[in-house]
């Protein structure tokens, strides 16, 4: 099986709203980062500034939660190649991401969950919240990523005269944080091994957390043994599947 075959085995072609839901998330990310960008900073109370800097690492969330439902064909089902386009688009403006190496590495995710040929799984010594989170950082970041970071940051800056603070704080920090939220919430707790051991051949268990809460810790992510189950399944739906 190819890696971009993954999506096409995993879809049920019934009626939904991906691409509507996905649209006002793109919307909602690129008019609130023009809007803070071009926002005079040091008129906003310390609050203000947390409150958006949050607001925006929710959105970032929801442009990688976007990619990843690409991923599994549900954002455009009927148009894989639309479906293709919006998850590339997603992963790009996340973090420069390649759509079609992340593709990759969750259909192995997927694949052999909690093992050594799971990309987003530990090696087995670095179990720990932050060792593991570094681990899985070096797996999914590289040179390019790096490249086209510094090279847009100094076009902004220099060329656009973006004011670097407003940067900082609303295109840098945002989705490192949301890096972490994702991590948290998407795969350390789901997939980390219970006391107990794993009692599924998913290795991973759904966090409890209320409906609202699950939303806006992860996009309902914590429902992950329900995603595990039902790939086929969009990120909104899985409360649906959770409690049916």
């Amino acid at each position: 099986m190819k890696p971009v075959e993954f999506a096409s085995t995993t879809v049920k072609q019934a009626k939904n709203y991906g691409v509507l839901i996905a649209s006002t998330i793109f919307g909602l990310w690129i008019s609130s980062l023009v809007l803070l960008l071009s926002t005079d900073v040091s008129k906003l109370p310390i609050l203000g500034v947390i409150f958006v800097v949050l607001w925006q690492t929710f959105l970032y969330t929801g442009l990688f939660i976007t990619a990843h439902d690409a991923m599994h064909g549900v954002v455009f089902p009927k148009n894989p190649k639309a479906n293709y386009l919006i998850g590339s688009v997603a992963a790009f403006c996340y973090a420069f991401f390649s759509y079609k190496r992340l593709l990759k590495k969750h259909w192995l995710h997927h694949r052999h969950p909690g093992s050594e040929l799971d990309p987003d799984f530990h090696d087995f010594k670095h179990k720990s919240f932050f060792s593991w989170y570094f681990l899985f950082i070096k797996r999914y970041w590289n040179l390019q990523q790096s490249i086209s970071l510094i090279v847009a940051f100094n076009l902004s800056k220099y060329i656009l005269h973006v004011p670097e603070t407003n940067l900082i704080l609303f295109w840098i920090i945002p989705p490192v944080l949301s890096s972490l939220q994702l991590f948290y919430f998407g795969t350390f707790l789901p997939h980390r091994e219970p006391q107990d051991g794993y009692t599924n051949s998913h290795h991973t268990q759904s966090t409890s957390l209320p409906v609202f809460l699950s939303f806006i810790t992860c996009y309902y992510f914590g429902y992950h043994e329900e995603h595990h189950e039902h790939p086929h399944v969009p990120w909104w739906q899985l409360p649906a599947i959770r409690n049916s």
